[in-house]
């Protein structure tokens, strides 16, 4: 990791005097005026005749630090307008390729897919807004927060000029998880010039951390549980549209262009429900990857910076007072570095035992998980098994009655013309005499006919 090297003023009796009375408190001035011509310098770069304590107490009390923004917790909102955009180009896409399986898929199967696109493509927007805050915090691990120029070793003299770099980042830079956790050690030594209170703290700091990137994950989770049901719901709501059209399919039983159009609407429900569990799936698929790589990153990232804060920064903290390495006003410096070994064996321990804690949650959560996707997937196995099973049924029994029907009809149209023919050959055989009556002789005699 190479750092970044952002300059800053100079330390020392540099800093502007306007500058040191706004950080004084009148109390500060008095503890000034308090201090001998000859007290001894303290060891480092810095060159101005400042207490080991009074100072740094009347700088750290008028700071404040500045606005922390969410490291983890993106704007939901803005992440929606995202997702609104993402999910506009999806179908501007599909309905290019018009007349393809995409086209049918996102535009022709129901208000389910519209749904799942609309959850999705929300997530989607998450994962940007999270990716670039894990960008910004990534870059701040390049920064030098704590230079070797500014002394090996933070005592009680040099904390201030530290503190002082801080507040010299550049705002967007310092506003990370790195950044502030270092500002708040550093202004917990300035003030309590300890360092197991400081591991403490760092500890307690680390877990909040951990938290807060976890809890940030918990909606883009929700949504990769709700696509597949959102897709089930789509193939509960298909199998009802194909069984409902099967009272079309009995009612045009004795017409075949009747029979063929109802299996038409039948398929369309079958086709519904598949394309709706298909997209499902495929969403939650391509969702899952980089949720779990982001995921991973993020942690990781917190792991440097807990690496940074206990590699880096507690060992360089000195609490003992006044020169390197030296043990003054009777400070023990073995036992000092016992309790701050004991702190961090314990701030280890509990985070382990947190860690084990929340895997466990985690493992328990999948199980769960796992075996609802396992019954949901029986659950709409069998369901579907048996649709077919019913649907294959009365489909052939009303080709079957339909060919009895179409069998009898013919067998009475052969009988009545085998009848016909032989009455024809009857006739054809036989002469026909026809009779005419003779006239009377009244009607000849008058010519009458």
């Amino acid at each position: 990791m190479v750092p970044i090297i952002i300059d800053e003023k100079p330390t020392g009796s540099t800093k502007p005097a306007s500058q040191r009375a706004s950080a004084a408190s009148p109390a500060t001035a008095a503890a000034l005026q308090a201090v001998p011509n000859g007290a001894k310098q303290l060891p480092g770069p810095a060159t101005s005749n400042k207490p080991s304590s009074g100072v740094a107490s009347g700088a750290g009390s008028s700071r404040g630090g500045w606005i922390e923004s969410d490291p983890a917790n993106p704007n939901v909102w803005i992440a929606l307008a995202i997702g609104m955009g993402v999910m506009a180009a999806m179908h501007l896409i599909g309905f290019i390729f018009k007349g393809t399986y995409i086209y049918t898929i996102l535009f022709e199967r129901g208000w389910v897919n519209f749904a799942e696109s609309f959850v999705f493509s929300w997530g989607i927007g998450i994962l940007i807004l999270k990716y670039r805050k894990l960008v910004h915090q990534r870059n701040a691990l390049l920064l030098d927060v704590l230079p070797e120029r500014l002394g090996r070793e933070i005592t009680s003299g040099t904390i201030e000029q530290f503190i002082e770099h801080l507040y010299a980042l550049p705002h967007r830079l310092r506003d990370s998880l790195m950044v502030n956790r270092i500002r708040k050690a550093l202004e917990l030594f300035e003030t309590r010039q300890s360092n197991s209170d400081v591991a403490h703290m760092l500890s307690t700091q680390s877990e909040i951390d951990s938290v807060r990137v976890a809890g940030s994950y918990s909606l883009l989770k929700v949504f990769i549980w709700a696509i597949p049901i959102l897709g089930f719901v789509g193939t509960v709501l298909g199998l009802s549209s194909a069984i409902g059209n099967f009272q079309s399919v009995m009612g045009g039983a004795k017409d075949i262009d009747a029979l063929m159009g109802s299996l038409g609407g039948v398929t369309s429900g079958l086709g519904t429900s598949f394309d709706t569990t298909l997209l499902g799936l495929v969403y939650s698929i391509i969702l899952s990857f980089p949720l779990s790589a982001l995921q991973k990153t993020e942690e990781d990232n917190l792991n440097n910076v807990d690496a940074y804060c206990n590699e880096t920064l507690l060992p360089r903290l000195n609490d003992a007072g006044g020169k390197s390495g030296a043990i003054t006003d009777g400070g023990d410096l073995g036992a000092m570095m016992d309790r701050l070994v004991a702190a961090l064996s314990k701030a280890q321990s509990q985070y382990l035992t947190d860690l084990n804690k929340t895997s466990s949650l985690v493992r328990e959560q999948v199980e769960h998980l796992e075996r609802r996707a396992t019954e949901q997937s029986a659950l709409v196995q069998k369901t579907f098994v048996e649709s077919m099973a019913s649907l294959q049924k009365a489909t052939s029994q009303t080709l079957d009655a339909n060919a009895a029907a179409i069998t009898s009809h013919v067998s009475a149209l052969a009988k009545a013309l085998t009848t016909l023919n032989k009455v024809l050959e009857s006739i054809g055989e036989k002469q026909v005499q026809v009779e005419v009556p003779h006239r009377g002789w009244f009607r000849s005699l008058f010519g009458r006919r």
